[in-house]
């Protein structure tokens, strides 16, 4: 019987409301997959498409951007920056084939059920699709 593929999961986190939302998941005991691997930045808007396609090729199987309810961004509009960001990364993703393994959601600091939720339906996801193995496919060029 084969071994259960774990993906490794690179989240980036919004300090003022994604990552809060984490914590309050972890201080409620709220279970979330402890396949992932927080990254806490400032602001959403702080994550350019080099840094998503960067942890995909260092490794991760899965990349997952959280950020503030649009909004309610902490520096007024970076969550619009991010959303802006992203459907152009997803035109690249959509071309190499990797669309399905990047998602953004916004999430509160009050949401760390809502946390819990998304990171295991993602976990979920990606399990389903596999592993990456973009570095294999990379060195094999």
């Amino acid at each position: 019987m084969g071994e259960r593929f774990e993906p490794r999961i690179v989240v980036f986190a919004c300090n003022w409301c994604s990552y809060a939302g984490i914590d309050l998941a972890g201080v409620s005991r709220i279970k979330y997959p402890h396949n992932v691997r927080i990254v806490k930045v400032m602001c959403s808007g702080r994550v350019h498409p080099e840094m998503v396609l960067k942890a995909l090729v260092d490794g991760a199987d899965g990349v997952l951007i959280t950020g503030c309810h649009p909004g309610d961004c902490h520096y007024i509009s970076g969550n619009y920056k991010t959303m802006r960001r992203y459907l152009l990364l997803r035109k690249l993703l959509r071309q190499l084939g990797l669309e399905e393994r990047v998602r953004l959601e916004w999430i509160s600091a009050s949401e760390g059920d809502r946390w819990a939720k998304v990171a295991t339906d993602f976990v979920e996801h990606i399990r389903r699709l596999g592993p990456l193995r973009l570095k294999e496919v990379m060195s094999a060029e």
